[in-house]
């Protein structure tokens, strides 16, 4: 492997891991066939773990039911996008997600991995880089047969295959090295895809990005969730 996405560091020179919760990592290397899996890999293994731990609030009782068309629109200072979610494949992700969805838990928050030719990361930090407590974390739905192709939306994570939380990305290409299974037997759970607004993501992704810290592509100018609706 060429590096390490935990707490924020990149994978290789080229593409930095994306992070989860606090920072993502992911745990494969990226050569160029084979590293948008790498850096997509500690990108959400990292997730979890930038600098802190991450704070965790109770795990809920009982999650809320998701239909089959169930979408989430986002209003973004970059412009919005639709995400549909798929509950049948991935039941437990896309319960948790929309539980954060349905708390305003993403309002404020931001895309802070950006990595044109791989993926955009966000849902854990504010606009001053503060992470935001979670909930418990939930366990792995990778085996579920669909894949990081671009467009589709999955869960980032550590190196603990059963650590994602909160923290989403969207992949802007087809990034196979994060599909099930990978080398450690796992993978990143995808469980929706942008349906509306893919021009607000290729806005996103072509973001300016600068190191915050030990994080890097982080856009330069702040790209602010300014809400996350579910809508029919």
């Amino acid at each position: 492997m060429r590096g390490d996405c935990r707490n924020g560091a990149s994978i290789d020179r080229l593409h930095p891991p994306v992070v989860l919760a606090q920072s993502l990592e992911i745990p494969m290397s990226l050569t160029r066939r084979g590293a948008l899996g790498a850096m997509l890999a500690a990108l959400m293994a990292g997730t979890l773990s930038f600098g802190a731990a991450q704070a965790q609030a109770p795990a809920p009782s009982s999650a809320p039911a998701a239909s089959a068309a169930e979408r989430v629109r986002f209003a973004t200072s970059a412009g919005s996008f639709t995400i549909e979610v798929y509950p049948d494949a991935a039941p437990k992700t896309v319960a948790n997600f929309l539980e954060y969805v349905n708390s305003g838990f993403y309002s404020g928050t931001i895309f802070h991995r950006v990595i044109n030719g791989f993926m955009v990361q966000g849902g854990g930090f504010d606009r001053d880089m503060k992470q935001k407590p979670t909930r418990a974390p939930i366990p792995l739905e990778s085996q579920n047969g669909l894949k990081n192709k671009a467009g589709t939306v999955a869960m980032a994570r550590t190196g603990d295959p059963n650590s994602a939380t909160a923290q989403f990305f969207i992949n802007v290409v087809d990034n196979p090295s994060l599909d099930y299974p990978q080398p450690d037997g796992n993978g990143y759970a995808v469980f929706g895809k942008v349906v509306e607004g893919m021009d607000t993501v290729d806005r996103i992704k072509k973001s300016p990005t600068t190191a915050y810290g030990p994080m890097r592509n982080v856009p330069a100018t702040p790209i602010v969730i300014e809400s996350a609706t579910i809508v029919k």
